[in-house]
């Protein structure tokens, strides 16, 4: 398995065990301590915001946002459909009802047209307005953000970020996550920087990340004894953990910079394959940090993402289809969609391709070749 090409394989930097060795040294073996503290705080001058709250992971971040959105049983909760489980999974948690919204062709994120139709028609059929929505940051690409936020204004809609792929993504310039209400993040380990397991709550105020930190440790109130009047949550992450993440912060630049210096390369290798299209910034206001380097196909070629899948599969070279909408999800069956089937599209005529930032430009090339070689049969 040595010589196999992964998706995206995690990549040290070499100082985490340094981090580690600390934790054990002083004992903060613990969902607390100084690595968790140092690791927010690389967080917040990474992102340029303070308030940041390290949690066990980013669905746990999502799930928090939203009980600080004040989502609760009977609510309902605007959901980019294009996107994984965990995306939506916490809007259950609280009892509430997902409502999907499509992608648009250009970012692959939410179709603002369609949120928009979203609103009002959830309003005519309920009686009131959904309580939050909730926006990813497909594979890193920023989502139309002046967009989507002018229509949540204009309803008094929150909005909470799904930055999880998106850490070092930027839209006009600002980093995504800060730019929603409450935004979450991901460490998990096929993410650009990991923490093993883990993720992190991007809150708008100190008093907002002080109330997100009570809530992930059992909601305990300040007593001598164990007294609880809400129900709280243990997602805090472990100090062990949040050492990983702090020499992970160390070299998060030079993750991003490798990521995006591997898409371009997959675009270099396919300039010259008119059927096969490397997914890219629509404008100079998005900058993504191609997490994943995905490709779309002309599917008049007559194969599906399955069939390069296991073409890749049989040469050791990992890859994976796009996630499958969540209104296509037997799951969510009985969720509202509004769209007009782009996200479906999408997922029918592509793929994911290996972008770890551990990858070598040889073994990049090697992924495209093959890629191209398939295609050339198919023509």
């Amino acid at each position: 398995m040595s010589n196999r090409i992964f998706l995206s394989f995690p990549h040290l930097g070499g100082h985490e065990m340094h981090w580690i060795e600390e934790a054990f040294k002083e004992s903060w073996v613990v969902p607390l301590g100084p690595n968790v503290d140092h690791f927010e705080h690389q967080l917040e001058e990474y992102l340029g915001c303070g308030n940041v709250v390290a949690l066990s992971a980013g669905t746990a971040a999502l799930h928090i946002g939203l009980v600080m959105l004040g989502v609760d049983a009977g609510d309902e909760v605007i959901c980019q459909s294009f996107t994984f489980s965990a995306s939506a999974n916490p809007v259950k948690y609280q009892g509430a009802s997902p409502v999907f919204v499509d992608s648009e062709a250009d970012t692959w994120n939410m179709s603002p047209e369609a949120l928009e139709e979203a609103i009002t028609e959830r309003k005519r059929v309920t009686g009131k307005l959904p309580k939050a929505i909730v926006v990813v940051h497909l594979y890193g690409m920023p989502a139309k953000m002046n967009e989507i936020l002018a229509i949540a204004d204009r309803y008094g809609i929150p909005v909470l970020e799904d930055a999880a792929e998106a850490l070092g993504s930027e839209y006009c310039g600002r980093k995504c996550g800060t730019l929603g209400r409450y935004g979450a993040l991901s460490f998990n380990g096929n993410k650009i920087i990991t923490t093993s397991g883990g993720g992190a709550l991007i809150c708008p105020t100190a008093e907002a990340a002080e109330r997100a930190k009570f809530l992930v440790t059992q909601a305990r109130e300040a007593m001598p004894y164990y007294y609880h009047k809400e129900i709280g949550y243990n997602y805090r992450l472990s100090n062990v953990s949040a050492g990983i993440g702090c020499g992970q912060m160390e070299v998060l630049p030079e993750r991003v910079a490798r990521r995006r210096q591997i898409h371009k390369l997959y675009v270099e290798c396919f300039k010259d394959v008119p059927e096969v299209r490397v997914h890219g910034n629509p404008t100079a206001d998005f900058d993504s940090n191609f997490w994943l380097t995905t490709i779309l196909f002309d599917p008049q070629l007559g194969f599906t993402p399955e069939d390069l899948r296991q073409h890749l599969a049989s040469l050791n070279i990992e890859s994976r289809w796009l996630w499958r909408p969540m209104n296509m999800q037997p799951v969510f069956a009985d969720a509202p969609f509004y769209g007009d089937g782009t996200a479906e599209r999408l997922f029918n005529s592509g793929l994911c391709l290996p972008s770890g930032s551990i990858l070598t430009d040889d073994e990049v090339v090697t992924v495209a070749e093959a890629v191209k070689a398939f295609v050339k049969l198919r023509r």
